[in-house]
């Protein structure tokens, strides 16, 4: 049974949450304090955390970037405050998701399912590797140099980094983005993959003000550029 560790200081919603996830096949901890999340992490191991980003002791944007080093499980922010700052930082942070609190139980129940799926969208069973001048994509060991040199990236960042380079000099819109990496169609708001899109840049070394590599095309999605990665 996989097991979640809710952070959560509304003991109402979280004893909700908790049953509902119960009652859906999941084991569940909770805890109302933030400075005694790391110690129930590293006794727990959970599967998935999830954070409230307004929490006693030690808010859950904090948490999730002191946890994010080490904690290879998906980790989903649960907040009252739909505030587009609030979602980018915790993407930033490490955050694999978000939630604005109050959440409908099934919406929240689909999104914690599709983050534990750890879907691999495209990725052959077959390793396979994607070559670009100076960049190699590698599916087998999902690892990725760039002139030689390893660039650690998330598991989300992974994913998207191959199906937009699987389709290098094609459009790929967020819609699409959104369902291979998420489950669930862009609900035209979500910044999720525009801030993945961002992180990529940087580790990727493209210019961030004006991208060579990953270009943005506005009103339709994003571009892989496959003649940008020769050395300069």
């Amino acid at each position: 049974m996989q097991q979640i560790l809710l952070a959560e200081d509304d003991h109402r919603l979280a004893a909700l949450v908790r049953d509902y996830l119960t009652d859906n096949g999941f084991e569940v901890a909770v805890e109302d304090r933030g400075d005694r999340v790391p110690e129930r992490v590293r006794q727990l191991q959970p599967d998935l955390l999830i954070l409230d980003i307004m929490l006693p002791g030690k808010d859950g944007l904090t948490l999730c970037r002191e946890l994010r080093p080490a904690f290879t499980g998906p980790i989903m922010m649960l907040t009252a405050r739909n505030e587009d700052a609030d979602q980018i930082l915790g993407l930033e942070f490490g955050a694999d998701d978000y939630v604005i609190k109050p959440a409908e139980p099934r919406i929240l129940l689909a999104r914690i399912r599709a983050l534990l799926r750890r879907i691999e969208p495209g990725i052959p069973s077959t390793p396979q590797t994607l070559s670009f001048g100076t960049l190699e994509v590698h599916s087998g060991s999902r690892s990725v140099e760039l002139e030689g040199a390893p660039i650690k990236l998330s598991s989300h960042e992974f994913d998207l980094l191959w199906l937009l380079a699987q389709r290098a000099g094609d459009v790929v819109g967020r819609d699409f983005l959104f369902r291979e990496l998420y489950g669930r169609p862009y609900d035209g708001m979500d910044r999720t993959i525009d801030v993945r899109v961002s992180q990529l840049r940087k580790k990727l070394g493209d210019n961030p003000d004006n991208p060579a590599r990953i270009k943005t095309i506005w009103g339709r999605g994003y571009l892989f550029i496959a003649d940008a990665w020769e050395a300069e």
